[in-house]
């Protein structure tokens, strides 16, 4: 059994949060392996051992490590698979290890969670998975089910605990769990979403290495706080592989989206506000069961090529095409 996903720790003291990705692994059944290397004192190993799993059959690499956190953006240079960065708070709260993770130059993507966020690198790379793997795709829908399952429990035990004099609870039926999931053989291979036009030129960005490569798109601007009921009805109708949103401010468009889709969803914070950092805040820190893979402030054309990583596990023409733009063969 060849692991389709390779974790690596920086240092032997992420393994605490290299335990909740791992336990999450398990409950999905997919094969992983895990391995300790650093980016700065064990460079050679690195190397090698990215290289020798890309060859031996890895689809996804997940990198965790805290203070500068550079491993992520190396493992990312030495191969063409897609690569997920967990941040680990060591110091200033880990916001140096996401600010590194995340804001990588093209054509360098790294797909960054939240802040110590384990379960949701191995939902990520689960989500990966799923666009061309039907049984990891039923397993995501079961465990999404019990995250919500959880959440409907949790309250009927707080309100139990209410004995207030004035608590008047009203009787309100819970819909059934349901979310979109992704068809292999969809025509539409990325959707690009955004809720403003303002941030046309970031979705320029976007675009542009899209049709670089071939890839069928559809385009959106959306207003999901007018319309949510619009906004969900069109996820739900919506055939698509994998989303790109691209948005700024407190850029709820972007969760809402990944709480609608088992498709895999690509964040691109865009500048409007404190430099971008609200909307990389809002979008990484995804709680768990929700993840966003976050790339940098307005690195519309990493969020494209980390979308061209995925789509290319079964396609060895837009392998090489990767291949071509990240190491400038052509």
């Amino acid at each position: 059994m060849k692991p389709k996903i390779t974790i690596i720790l920086g240092s032997s003291s992420d393994y605490k949060i290299c335990e909740k990705t791992i336990n999450t692994l398990e409950k999905l059944k997919i094969p992983y392996d895990v391995k300790v290397a650093s980016a700065h004192r064990t460079p050679q190993k690195l190397k090698y051992q990215v290289s020798k799993a890309t060859e031996e059959g890895t689809e996804v690499f997940i990198g965790i490590a805290g203070l500068s956190a550079q491993l992520p953006g190396i493992i990312t240079s030495y191969t063409h698979k897609p690569v997920i960065a967990v941040p680990v708070d060591v110091k200033v709260g880990g916001l140096d290890a996401l600010l590194t993770s995340s804001q990588m130059p093209f054509p360098e993507p790294v797909a960054t969670v939240g802040i110590n966020n384990g379960v949701n690198a191995a939902i990520l790379a689960a989500q990966i998975l799923a666009v061309h793997d039907k049984k990891v795709k039923e397993r995501l829908i079961s465990m999404k089910k019990d995250f919500y399952e959880k959440i409907i429990k949790s309250e009927e035990e707080i309100t139990e605990k209410i004995k207030g004099k004035y608590y008047s609870p009203q009787k309100i039926e819970t819909p059934e769990f349901e979310i979109t999931t992704p068809d292999s053989n969809s025509e539409i291979d990325v959707c690009v979403m955004s809720g403003s036009y303002s941030d046309m030129n970031i979705v320029r960005r976007v675009t542009s290495v899209l049709d670089r490569a071939d890839i069928n798109y559809d385009l959106r601007i959306v207003f999901p706080f007018r319309r949510p009921d619009k906004f969900e009805e069109l996820i739900k109708n919506m055939n698509t592989k994998i989303f790109i949103s691209v948005t700024g401010v407190a850029s709820h468009i972007t969760g809402m989206l990944a709480s609608l889709t088992l498709s895999p969803v690509i964040g691109v914070p865009c500048t409007s506000q404190l430099q971008g950092l609200d909307s990389l805040l809002s979008m990484v820190n995804m709680p768990p069961g929700v993840p966003v893979a976050t790339v940098g402030i307005n690195r519309g054309d990493n969020a494209a090529m980390l979308a061209l990583e995925i789509l290319a596990m079964n396609n060895e023409e837009l392998e090489e095409k990767i291949k071509n733009i990240k190491w400038k063969r052509s």
